[in-house]
């Protein structure tokens, strides 16, 4: 249906008229994030927050006694908050604390905001314990419950999570044989290799399927054994519709550059050599040159990629102090933390064909659309400017003085047409006298 018009006074034109208020934005969830926009969105101080912050999740998480797939959710609300919001608008600090306490929400393992946040306390101050109900909670607790909305309105109230452990369980029973020696240290170093995985940006990338069977290869290569489990892992892996070997390749270079670039932040990174780790990736990458394959599944963009950060390693238990906040945070800077997008209202859409359907009716109602048009206008050409006569010197009283000629040499002689368009005299001689 074509929107309302009305027409002008002059009647030549058709102006549309508003129909009511704008109905706000519409925004659905959207449970991966490719390479390309994560690499256009991280700043050069990604790598040290991250891991500090997931470093903090799982110290938190330990000392709570919580489940993993809390902390595997919560871990996925701070990367999707820090990738909408800037490091300078929030303490990274506060974003972990806030995607703890709704993970808490959504698995149904509920804690309290200051039951959180002093555990965080405890586990750098573990001679100094204080009780949750403490007064230094008061404001960070507010902090955290402002910072509640804003990762609710980032993951769009999508709840969906996913947790590997479980098929990287399953997925080990079919790969090993039940008598295989290696079958516990397999499933330690399958199981921590898990919980690193969450320090990258791979768990908003890839399934499950991809995350687990990455794992499982990965483990097999660096435990060094039969060269016939690998070869069973990609056999298993093959024999399932959802396999992709392009997507759990880079899944492995991930974590490969996770163990190479920063092994102290992680479980495994200094149990194998760094010439192992080395070795592997090198290979991966004739693998992945031989077959003619690319390094990420999205296009390169050379503007996207982020200047990598230093990083020496640091501390998995470090903590936090709720009574030191970041100057941007909203508690000590009397200032709420906005949404990206515009002032008017945002609406959650969890079909994306009704989005977009619901997009283009609105489109119509709102959308200014302009004609050009071409009109032929007839002006006059002004007279061309009158050229003094006689002599051109004039006295005080506004009469002409002298009589005579005048011989010009040179550039001499009076003539019409400067600089300024105006009169300009020449050099010359001359006689004449007063009268």
């Amino acid at each position: 249906m074509p929107p309302p018009t009305e027409r002008q006074s002059n009647g030549d034109h058709a102006k549309p008229v508003k129909v009511g208020p704008h109905p706000g934005h519409i925004r659905s969830s959207n449970q991966y994030t490719p390479d390309a926009i994560i690499r256009s969105l991280v700043s050069s101080r990604e790598d040290t927050h991250r891991l500090q912050g997931v470093s903090l999740l799982n110290s938190v998480r330990t000392h709570l006694q919580l489940p993993v797939r809390t902390f595997a959710t919560s871990c996925v609300y701070f990367h999707r908050f820090r990738l909408s919001f800037r490091d300078a608008d929030y303490s990274y600090q506060d974003a972990a604390m806030a995607s703890l306490f709704v993970a808490c929400k959504v698995e149904d393992t509920i804690k309290k905001s200051r039951e959180i946040l002093a555990a965080a306390y405890n586990i750098k101050n573990p001679d100094k314990p204080l009780a949750p109900d403490d007064k230094v909670f008061e404001g960070p607790s507010k902090v955290i419950i402002g910072l509640e909305r804003l990762i609710l309105e980032t993951i769009g109230f999508d709840f969906r999570t996913r947790y590997p452990q479980k098929l990287l369980v399953k997925t080990i029973r079919h790969v090993l044989a039940r008598d295989d020696p290696t079958g516990q240290p397999f499933f330690a170093t399958a199981y921590a290799m898990s919980i690193d995985m969450y320090k990258t940006f791979i768990p908003i990338k890839r399934t499950t399927f991809s995350m687990v069977m990455a794992i499982v290869e990965l483990t097999a290569r660096l435990l060094g054994g039969d060269p016939a489990t690998v070869e069973r892992a990609i056999d298993f892996g093959q024999s399932k519709r959802q396999y992709s070997r392009p997507a759990i390749m880079e899944t492995i270079l991930d974590l490969l550059d996770l163990y190479i670039q920063h092994p102290k932040s992680t479980r495994l990174g200094t149990q194998f050599d760094i010439q192992l780790l080395m070795d592997i990736k090198i290979k991966l990458n004739r693998d992945l040159e031989g077959k003619d394959m690319p390094r990420h599944l999205s296009p390169y963009c050379p503007r996207c990629e982020a200047t990598p950060s230093v990083m020496n390693g640091e501390d998995a238990s470090n903590a936090y102090t709720p009574s030191v906040t970041s100057p941007a945070t909203p508690a000590s800077s009397g200032t709420s933390l906005k949404p990206k997008g515009q002032d008017s209202t945002m609406r959650f859409v969890f079909d994306p064909e009704a989005a977009g359907a619901e997009r283009d009716t609105v489109r119509t109602y709102f959308t200014e659309e302009f004609e050009e048009y071409e009109v032929e206008v007839d002006e006059p050409i002004p007279p061309p400017p009158q050229h003094p006569t006689g002599p051109s010197h004039r006295d005080d009283g506004g009469g002409y003085r002298g009589r005579g000629r005048s011989r010009g040499r040179g550039r001499g002689g009076d003539r019409w047409g400067g600089p300024y368009d105006g009169f300009r005299g020449g050099r010359g001689r001359g006689r004449g006298g007063h009268r």
